[in-house]
Formats: C-alpha cells, sequence, structure tokens
C-alpha cells in the first residue's frame, strides 16, 4: 500500500517546482506525519565502522536536510544514519532560480543550488537539542562562496561540530560554487586536510578518539588525481571517504533539461561514481571507510556499490522517483539477499568486484 502511495503522490508533487516540492516533504517530516513504515531491524545489516555503530549500511546524503531540520525523522524512516547540510559558517541564498531541473526521461536531476544555508548557528542549535536522541547523525560542512579563507571556513565547522555531529564530512566537489573542486588540487588539499585534522585533533584532545572526518570527492577526476586524493587522505590520516558528488558529465541523457548548468545526480550517475569507487578503493587498500553514493535507487545498485568497495551507501535522488518508501525497500532487498545467500553480515560482499568495476571505462 505505501509503495502505491508513493507512486500516486508522484505526478502531484511533480507539478510543483523542484524547490518547492523538496521543503514540503521537509515540512511533512517536520510534522511527524509517517511517511513510510520503517524494515525491520536485521542484525545481518549492522555492522561497526570509524568507531561507529551503524543498525544498517544506507544512510540519506547531503542535500536532503541542509539545514539539520528532521536528521531524526530520518531514522524514523528506516535509514542507518542521516547527513546534513551542506553548512556553511555563514547564511547564504545560494545561486538564482530556477536551480534544480528534473530529468524524468533519465531518473535524474540536475541542481545549481550553491550550498544554500541557514549557517552554523541554527544547524548547531538544532543538533544539540536532539543530541540526547541518538543514531548517527553527520555533518557536511562547506565554505562560504565569498570567504576570503576557504580552509579556515573548513576548520571553523569542524571546530563547531566535532562536539555534536557523529562525523564529519568535508565537502569540497560541488561543482556549484566557483573553484571550490580547485581545493581537491594535490598542493591545496594537503593544506586543506593538514588544518581540518589539526582542527580535529585539538577538539578530540583528552578523549580516546576524535570525531571522523570523511573527504567526499567528485566523480570527475583523473586517475593522476584520485592517486593524488589516496595519497593525501592516508598521510594526513583522514578516517573515510565519500564516493562520490554529482557530475558535470551528460554522456547519454534524454531529457530536455539535460544541459542546463550544474551537477548531475540519479540514475546516470550510478556507473560512473562506481568506477570512481572501486578505484579509490584499490588505491586507499581494504581498511579506510568508503560511503558509496550516485544513483542507487534499489537493493541490487546498493548492492553493487558494496561489491565496488563501498562499506555504507548514502540515497537522495532516487527517493524523489519513488518516494519515501524507498529506503525500507532498499533495506528488505538487502536482508532477503543476505538470508538467501546465507551471509552472517552484509559486509561479507565488500570487494567482490572491485577489479571488475575499476576495469570499466570512464566515459
Amino acid at each position: 500500500m505505501k509503495r502505491l502511495l508513493d507512486l500516486a503522490a508522484r505526478p502531484l508533487l511533480f507539478r510543483l517546482d523542484p524547490e518547492r516540492a523538496h521543503g514540503l516533504s521537509i515540512a511533512a517530516l517536520k510534522s511527524g506525519v509517517r511517511l513510510s513504515d520503517p524494515p525491520p531491524v536485521s542484525r545481518k545489516l549492522s555492522l561497526t565502522l570509524a568507531g561507529l555503530d551503524f543498525p544498517n549500511p544506507l544512510g540519506i546524503a547531503a542535500g536532503y536536510d541542509k539545514n539539520a531540520e528532521v536528521p531524526d525523522a530520518l531514522l524514523r524512516l528506516g535509514f542507518g544514519f542521516a547527513e546534513c547540510g551542506t553548512i556553511t559558517p555563514r547564511p547564504q541564498a545560494g545561486n538564482p532560480k530556477p536551480r534544480i531541473f528534473r530529468l524524468a526521461e533519465d531518473e535524474a536531476v540536475i541542481n545549481r543550488l550553491g550550498f544554500n544555508n541557514e549557517g552554523h548557528q541554527g544547524a548547531l542549535a538544532r543538533l544539540l537539542a536532539r543530541a540526547p536522541q541518538g543514531g548517527v547523525v553527520g555533518v557536511n560542512i562547506g565554505a562560504n562562496r565569498d570567504s576570503a579563507d576557504r580552509m579556515a571556513d573548513y576548520e571553523e565547522g569542524v571546530r563547531l561540530f566535532a562536539g555534536v555531529a557523529s562525523y564529519l564530512t568535508v565537502n569540497i566537489s560541488s561543482p556549484n560554487t566557483a573553484g571550490l573542486r580547485a581545493l581537491q588540487d594535490r598542493e591545496s588539499l594537503a593544506e586543506l586536510l593538514e588544518r581540518v585534522m589539526r582542527a580535529r585533533n585539538a577538539q578530540a584532545a583528552g578523549l580516546d578518539t576524535g570525531t571522523p572526518v570523511f573527504l567526499k570527492i567528485a566523480p570527475d577526476l583523473s586517475d593522476e588525481a584520485m592517486g593524488d586524493i589516496a595519497a593525501e587522505v592516508l598521510d594526513k590520516r583522514v578516517d573515510g571517504l565519500i564516493v562520490s558528488n554529482t557530475t558535470l558529465a551528460r554522456a547519454g541523457l534524454k531529457s530536455a533539461a539535460a544541459q542546463e548548468a550544474g551537477g548531475l545526480s540519479g540514475a546516470p550517475l550510478f556507473e560512473r561514481s562506481t568506477i570512481v569507487l572501486a578505484r579509490m578503493r584499490r588505491l586507499i587498500g581494504p581498511w579506510l571507510p568508503i560511503i558509496g553514493v550516485g544513483g542507487v535507487r534499489s537493493a541490487e545498485t546498493a548492492l553493487e556499490k558494496m561489491r565496488a568497495g563501498a562499506d555504507l551507501v548514502q540515497i537522495y535522488t532516487g527517493m524523489i522517483y519513488q518516494g519515501p518508501g524507498l529506503a525500507a525497500r532498499i533495506l528488505r532487498g538487502l536482508d532477503t539477499y543476505a538470508e538467501r545467500e546465507e551471509l552472517s553480515s552484509i559486509a561479507e560482499i565488500r570487494d567482490s568486484r572491485v577489479e571488475e568495476w575499476a576495469a570499466r571505462r570512464l566515459d
């Protein structure tokens, strides 16, 4: 029945401007409306990673809950973790509207939002208020577009949120803030990670461990750039990677809005992001955690991310096309697969197709 409601709601929501529809979904979650029944808890899906206990490997990606308004409502949908943000030190409006475009024929979205958010202080207050409820809630931090020192913005985000976030994501891979992706260049990345990890370690003084720090990278990287990133991540002892953000690639799209500027997410991103994931897994080795994101829209695509090297996976655009019940359906599918294959843990399939995916061509 819930699946039928998801399908019935889609035509109504698609009549609305995408940002308006997104705002309504946030409002519904804030109101306590039960949008989906969570799946049963399965011990085969639980895992411990970067010192955090995840009830399952499926998370909601950054970009949905930009201002940390509904992390607990998202966890109640069945997600094993929720990532808020991207959050910048000062509030900013982002790029001019319209700035989100549905590509329905491709099950994709192009956005050029530009880190629109309410700034650190509002999100911090909400996260402090919900902290006693527990659950794994990450914070994705970014830099203001007009900042005189973007690296300092990331340091500030670390200092502010390290005490309330389960983990922190350093987002230098959005294509919608001019010049931001240049921070992935090796020299800049080395300095940024040095400063970020120093800030994290200072916050962790006197504690057994600090808040885990993940680096979120773009899918539009050369092999040389991937090698540089892997080397710096390992050298600076970053806790993990998120692969990947949206892409600037447009190959094979059918929709009329395909040439809009911005980052592409959804089904067409799956192959590119999974190839980059597998190549990064080969470069960093088996021990560093990776969160795979990009085009996950079913249990099988989630499984394939894991086979390519992901420990955890995230979704967002898939829910636009398949509704809030997608998380529960994916988790039921993962549990069914683990039972059928007689796995003690879904994590056993990780890396089983790394070489196959890494060898594929990046168009």
